[in-house]
């Protein structure tokens, strides 16, 4: 099978990666963690097989809820930086099922202050 018809494959399980909803790589694009000029090169993986950041989404679609043990468990870290990071987290969260059946261009993806730092960041 070529590369092309193989799809994305999770660097965690192997599974593909099917939906952007399930999109760890896409998921941190919108939040502004991943830059878009990487976006091709960076590895897939499902969000729930990145458990230190699907841990912070707080949503009803999302189910059941990550829960992770261990030092990077959200119920140890600090109360504010959990509660920012569920926010943003989440908010990425639903920015991909709006995205999941739309034409937006890629670039658009992104949270709208993501967008505004990605212009900025190439003078516009």
């Amino acid at each position: 099978m070529a590369k092309c018809d193989e799809g994305y494959l999770c660097e965690v399980c192997g599974q593909d990666v099917a939906e952007i909803i399930d999109s760890d790589l896409y998921l941190r694009y919108v939040i502004g963690e991943l830059d878009p000029e990487v976006l091709h090169t960076t590895p897939e993986r499902h969000i729930r097989c990145n458990p230190t950041l699907a841990q912070f989404i707080v949503d009803a679609d999302f189910q059941p809820p990550v829960e992770v043990d261990g030092m990077f468990d959200k119920r140890l870290l600090d109360p504010a930086y959990v509660r920012e990071r569920e926010t943003l987290v989440t908010r990425g969260y639903r920015r991909l099922r709006e995205v999941l059946n739309t034409e937006a261009a890629i670039i658009n993806y992104p949270l709208p202050e993501v967008r505004e730092a990605i212009r900025r960041k190439a003078g516009y």
